[in-house]
C-alpha cells in the first residue's frame, strides 16, 4: 500500500488508517498523514494484562525541523478550530510491513518507520535523515497519556514524575508506579518540560459517532538532534514498559519482524502464481493481516483470536467463524490446536465462552451458537490435518458434555437453552441476546430472537451429524445411533417448521 503526495491531501489523509500489532493484544494505529482521528489511535496501546486492559500510553510523536533560521512543523494535529499543516511536507506514505512516512522540507529528506516488538509492549520509530547543505536541528516530541483506551482524558491535568539519565527517561504517569513508561532516543539531548499539557486534541471520528471529541495529553519534554550540513543520520526512538529500553535496537525489530512475516507467507504455500504480481501482493497482504488477529494470552499459556480492532478482545463466536481462514488456510496448525484448547478451557454447563471481560479476564457466557460453531471447526481441523488423536485426547469428552447439556437445558446467565419436544433448540428470553444479533441496551434487546432461531438449529443439526461421525471413529460406538436419531428428528422438524411456503424462504425465528 503506497500513497503519493497527490493522494495525501487533507480529506483523503484523514480517512485512510493503518494498524500494526504486537501479538499480545496491543497495537499502534493512526492515519496516513499521522493525525489521530479516533480515541483509539495511538502509537502504543498496551494491554496491562494481555490481551486485556488496553491503555493508551503513547498518543503520537511530533517532529519539527529547523533549517537555518526557518522552522517547519512536520506533524498534523486536529483541533476544534484548526488543523496543523505538516501533511503538506509529506511526500509519501507506504505500508508493506510497517507504516513509513517520507517528508521533504527544502532539501532535507526524512523518513519515519513505526514498528512494534512482538510479545512486548514496545513501539519503535526508525528515522533516516538526509540533511541539506545548511545546519539543521530535528526536534522530537513524544506525546503521552495513561488511560483506558475506551475512555478519554478530558480536561485532565497530568501528574508526571521523571527520572532522566541522558536520553533515557523513566516516567510515572498519574501515580501508575506499577507500570512505569520508558522513553529513549539513540542520540541527541532531552529537554524536560513541566506541566506541558497538549490541550483538546480533537477526534473527528468520535464526533461522528456521537461521542465527546476532545481530550488532553502530556508532553513530558522534547529531544533535539543537531545535524551538520550534508550529514546523513539514522536515529531510533523507543517507548514501552521495558526497563532496558536503551538496549532495544529498532532496526533489529524491523529486520526480525520482516523475516517472521516472510516465513509465515512462504509457509502457507498460497503464492503459487509467481507471474501474477497483483495477485501475489493481495495474498501477501491478506496473510499478513491474518497474523494481526492471533494473540497470546499469557495467563492461559495459549494463543487466542482477537475479534477485531480496535474495540474487541477474543469472542468465541468470532474466533470460531474466522478459524479456518486465519489458521487452516495458512497452515498454522499448531496455533489452531491452541485456539481449540482456548475455546474449550472454560466450558461451563456446555457453553463455550463468548468472550472474556476486558477488565478481569472473567469468561462471559452470552452465546448459544459458540458451542455449536466449535463442532464445525473441529471437523474442519480434522479435514485439514487428519489429527483425530488430538481431538480424542483433548476435545471429544468436552463435545459430549456440550450435547448432553443442550439436551438437558442450560440457564447460565439467562441463556434459557433447551431441546424442545420437536427436537429443535430454543434459547434466550425477551431481554437476553445470545445469537449473533446481540445489540442490547440495559434490559432492552434491540432485535429479540428468543425462541428457535434458524441458524442455531442448523448448527445444532450439523453438530449432531459431526458428533455421530466422531463417535464412530474415536468414541463409544454404542452412542452413534443416538446422535444420528437426534439429527434425523431435528431435520424433520426443521424442514416442517422453518420453511415459509408463501414467501419461499425460511423463518428467522419460530416460537411454537
Amino acid at each position: 500500500m503506497k500513497f503519493t503526495k497527490e493522494d495525501l491531501d487533507l480529506e483523503n489523509g484523514l480517512k485512510k488508517e493503518w494498524l500494526i500489532t504486537n501479538g499480545i493484544g496491543g497495537f499502534a494505529s493512526s492515519t496516513v498523514i499521522g493525525a489521530n482521528t479516533r480515541k483509539y489511535h495511538g502509537l502504543l496501546i498496551a494491554p496491562l494484562t494481555p490481551p486485556a486492559r488496553r491503555y493508551l500510553i503513547l498518543s503520537k510523536v511530533d517532529e519539527s525541523i529547523q533549517i537555518g533560521d526557518n522552522k517547519y512543523d512536520l506533524y498534523t494535529n486536529v483541533g476544534e478550530n484548526y488543523i496543523s499543516q505538516g501533511y503538506k511536507y509529506q511526500e509519501t506514505f507506504e505500508k508493506e510491513y510497517f507504516p513509513t512516512y517520507e517528508y521533504k522540507i527544502e532539501d532535507v529528506e526524512i523518513s519515519k518507520t513505526i514498528c512494534m516488538r512482538q510479545g512486548e509492549n514496545v513501539v519503535g520509530i526508525y528515522y533516516k535523515i538526509k540533511n541539506s547543505n545548511k545546519p539543521s536541528k530535528l526536534t522530537i516530541a513524544p506525546i503521552v497519556n495513561f488511560r483506558d483506551f475506551h475512555t478519554m482524558s478530558t480536561d485532565h491535568i497530568f501528574d508526571v514524575k521523571q527520572i532522566i539519565k541522558g536520553t533515557k527517561i523513566k516516567l510515572v504517569i498519574d501515580g501508575k508506579s506499577d507500570f512505569p513508561v520508558y522513553l529513549n532516543l539513540s542520540e541527541g539531548k532531552y529537554i524536560q518540560h513541566e506541566n506541558d499539557t497538549f490541550k483538546d486534541m480533537f477526534y473527528i471520528e468520535e464526533e461522528k459517532r456521537g461521542f465527546y471529541p476532545k481530550e488532553n495529553h502530556n508532553v513530558t519534554g522534547v529531544y533535539e538532534v543537531e545535524l551538520e550540513p550534508n550529514e546523513e543520520k539514522e536515529i531510533s526512538f523507543v517507548c514501552g514498559f521495558e526497563e532496558n529500553i536503551e538496549e532495544i535496537n529498532v532496526k533489529n525489530i524491523i529486520k526480525k519482524e520482516t523475516k517472521r512475516l516472510d516465513e509465515l507467507i512462504e509457509k502457507t504455500g498460497l503464492l503459487q502464481d509467481k507471474d501474477d504480481t497483483s495477485k501475489q501482493n493481495i495474498l501477501k497482504n491478506l496473510i499478513k493481516a491474518t497474523d494481526q488477529f492471533i494473540v497470546y494470552r499469557p495467563s492461559f499459556k495459549l494463543h487466542t483470536i482477537i475479534a477485531g480492532y480496535p474495540w474487541f478482545l477474543d469472542w468465541g463466536r468470532d474466533s470460531l467463524i474466522s478459524f479456518e481462514g486465519l489458521l487452516l488456510k495458512t497452515k498454522r496448525y499448531d496455533i489452531a490446536k491452541e485456539i481449540i484448547l482456548t475455546m474449550i478451557r472454560d466450558i461451563k454447563y456446555g457453553l463455550v465462552p463468548n468472550g472474556y471481560s476486558g477488565f478481569d479476564n472473567r469468561p462471559l457466557y452470552n452465546s448459544v451458537d459458540a458451542s455449536l460453531l466449535l463442532f464445525e471447526q473441529i471437523q474442519k481441523y480434522i479435514n485439514y490435518t487428519g489429527d483425530y488423536e488430538f481431538i480424542k485426547e483433548n476435545v471429544y469428552e468436552k463435545l459430549e458434555k456440550v450435547i448432553e447439556n443442550y439436551i438437558k437445558g442450560i440457564d447460565v446467565d439467562n441463556n434459557n437453552i433447551y431441546l424442545d419436544e420437536d427436537y429443535l433448540i430454543s434459547s434466550g428470553t425477551e431481554t437476553t441476546q445470545n445469537t449473533w444479533m446481540d445489540a442490547k441496551y440495559g434490559d432492552y434487546a434491540a432485535t429479540p430472537r428468543n425462541g428457535k432461531a434458524v441458524e442455531i438449529n442448523s448448527l445444532w443439526y450439523n453438530s449432531l451429524c459431526i458428533m455421530a461421525d466422531l463417535t464412530e471413529k474415536i468414541g463409544d460406538k454404542s452412542n452413534v445411533e443416538k446422535y444420528k436419531d437426534l439429527a434425523k428428528k431435528c431435520k424433520q422438524s426443521f424442514n416442517k417448521k422453518f420453511y415459509n411456503a408463501k414467501r419461499k424462504c425460511l423463518y428467522d425465528v419460530i416460537r411454537r
